[in-house]
Parts: C-alpha cells; structure tokens; sequence
C-alpha cells in the first residue's frame, strides 16, 4: 500500500485534489481508500467524496496529529485488514500540521506500506493573503513539504504563477515544486500524478528528502520548536461545526439553493463586521431529495462557490463548518447559528440543531 498525505491551509483545494486522485486512480484498477479528518464534531469532506464513490473513513473532533493519533493507527490497521487498499489517501484538515501526521505513519511500522512525500497544497490565488493573514502557520505547511504544489493556476494571472513558484521555493530551496489545477486536463496535473507513484521517492523520511536553508532555520525552529504544540490554537483560527434538521422534510430545490446562498451571505456579512480581511473556509453542505448543494468561500474577497451533487434524501440536513481568522471562537458560534435559523426562517423554513453526538464511521465495500 502506498500512503500519501496531502495537506494545506484551508481552502487550499485538498478536497477536489483527492476526489479527482482517487476516481482516477480507481478507474486505472487500483483500489483507493481515503481518510478525512475535519475540525470539530460535524465532517463535511467525507460525506462529498462518498457522494463520489470513494471509500472514506472520517475522523472528526480536533486535528489528527494532536488528538486522534491512537485512532488513526486503529483506522489503517483496519483498513489494511479488511479493504486492502493499493492507495491510501490522507487528508488533514487545514489547520493540521500534515508532517508530523506524516512522521506518525512512518513509526507505525505497518507492513507493506509505502509512504509518499508529503504534499502541501497551496492556494496560488490566497497567497498574498495568506502570508498576511496566517503568515506563520502557512510557513509552517511550506517548509515541512516535500512537495509543494501550487493549486487553482486557473484562477491565477498567468504572470503571477512563476513570481509564487519562486516565492515558496525559496521558503523551501528542497522542495520538489509544481503547478496544477483539478479544472485541467494537462500536463502539470499528470506529472503530479506521476510524482506521487515514484517508486525512488516513496519510504524516505523528510530528513531525507529536505533540508532547510540556514536563513530560515530560525524562523522554522520558533515554529516546530514544540511539536506536541496544538495546531489549531497555533492556527489562530476560531472554527465552528454545527449540523441542522430541517423540519418538514425535503424543500423545493429552488428554494434549498436560495436558502443555501442567502446563509452564506448573511454568515459573510457577519464575519467582515468582525474579520474585515479574513481568511480560511466556510462551507455548507444541504442534502436535500434529489441533489445536495454546497457552497464554500474561502477568503474575504471572493464570492461563494455553489456546487450541485446528485444524491437521495429523505430527511434535509444542513450541516456547515466556518474556520475563520482573527474572529472570537463565541462571537463565530452565535453568528453561524443566528445566520442560519434566520435565513432559514425567511423562507417558512424551520430548522432545529442535531444532538452533538460524536461517532466514528467507516464505509468501505470491496
């Protein structure tokens, strides 16, 4: 089995990277399990790419690396034993530190299994914001890297994409960097591909792989100097996971996109009261009969992204999770509550919050 764990700040584009990985590499034959880890008591990624026909196991409640390491080494042994997987995939979530999840597999010791260089996504779009916003935690996910890829050049002035290429190679001179995007068909995105298959670069160690330029030793030593440190606290963002029931059962699908739009607006017009040049990701999640709609953004500037994804529900669900930058945890918390009941409310609709309960799942088939 091989073992690729593919991190990045939020909103970096993890999610879309490995739903197109795995239904690519399931069409070539080869048996792809995922792992999601999510912030929080409620996972959003796990169920889209289940939606897509991959296997996923999610482990939600916190940041792998600094609370879930004794279940996900219970997750792989499990997943080894019964599923077999050729590939694994692993996302952390963004506010993970995706190298010592890396370092973790490697300690377990597990049988037959290969570990590929760590990949760490990077919003090419966000990068200017990034750096002003989480200047150091993005630093963090850049020099650990073994790999570094630039995502969503599509969205990207084509003069733009050599001057970040340099920028983030400097901050990591050992880095292997590339550019792609899961919107093309070309030839960054199969060389990517390519690079994480490599039989020579498969097994070794970060040390191995990276070193460190003497200018940024000391700037990296500030970072990593604790690595049991919390990753979320060291983030400094304030996250919220909630889900709700619709009462009522299944709404027009009209209706469950306008509603969907009109929360996401009011929770925006929230946070810039509080966080006028935020960062990071709000992301909502409608099932609803026949299709589910979902809707992310992921910085202050932009306009929300909907997507539509065909599914069957009998009970509407409406789950969300916002990790925003330089907002109080409380002050997120009521927002994204009051935003919902409200938006909801100006449609007839009542909705009421599912008991937060935390459970585990597995959903593999062979």
């Amino acid at each position: 089995m091989r073992a690729i764990v593919i991190g990045g700040f939020l909103g970096s584009g993890k999610t879309s990277t490995l739903i197109r990985l795995g239904t690519e590499l399931s069409a070539q034959g080869k048996k792809v399990a995922i792992i999601v880890n999510e912030i929080g008591e409620i996972g959003i990624d796990g169920d889209v790419i289940s939606k897509y026909g991959l296997d996923t196991t999610e482990l939600t409640n916190g940041c792998i690396c600094c609370t879930l390491k004794v279940n996900m080494k219970i997750t792989i042994s499990e997943l080894m034993k019964e599923f077999q997987p050729d590939i694994l995939l692993i996302e952390p979530t963004g506010i993970a530190f995706p190298q010592i999840i890396k370092n973790d597999i490697e300690l377990m010791n597990i049988k037959d299994t290969m570990v590929a260089p760590l990949v760490t996504l990077i919003d090419g779009s966000r990068f200017k914001q990034l750096m002003k916003e989480v200047r150091h935690f993005s630093m963090r996910q850049i020099i650990d890297a073994e790999v570094l890829g630039i995502n969503k050049i599509d969205l990207m002035e084509p003069r733009q994409v050599p001057i970040i290429e340099a920028s983030v190679q400097q901050l990591n001179p050992k880095a292997k960097v590339i550019q792609l995007s899961t919107k093309l068909n070309d030839e960054h995105w199969y060389n990517f591909i390519k690079l994480l298959l490599e039989e020579d670069t498969a097994g070794k160690t970060a040390g191995e792989l990276r070193t460190v330029s003497p200018e940024l030793q000391a700037i990296e030593g500030g970072l990593v100097a604790d690595e049991s440190m919390d990753s979320i606290e060291a983030s400094g963002i304030s996250s919220y996971a909630t889900e709700f029931i619709v009462d009522g059962g299944n709404i027009l699908p009209d209706v469950a996109r306008t509603v969907v739009k009109e929360t996401m607006d009011l929770i925006k017009s929230k946070v810039l009261e509080h966080s006028p040049e935020f960062v990071g990701h709000i992301k909502m999640f409608l099932e609803n009969g026949s299709e589910t709609v979902k809707m992310n953004i992921t910085a202050h500037y932009e306009e929300p992204v909907m997507e539509l994804i065909a599914s069957k529900t009998e009970v509407p669900k409406f789950k969300i999770l916002s990790a925003v930058s330089n907002i109080d945890k409380k002050i997120l918390e009521n927002l994204v509550d009051s935003s919902v009941v409200d938006a909801f409310a100006l449609k007839g609709i009542k909705v009421h919050k599912k008991s937060d309960k935390h459970h585990h799942h597995i959903s593999l088939s062979k």
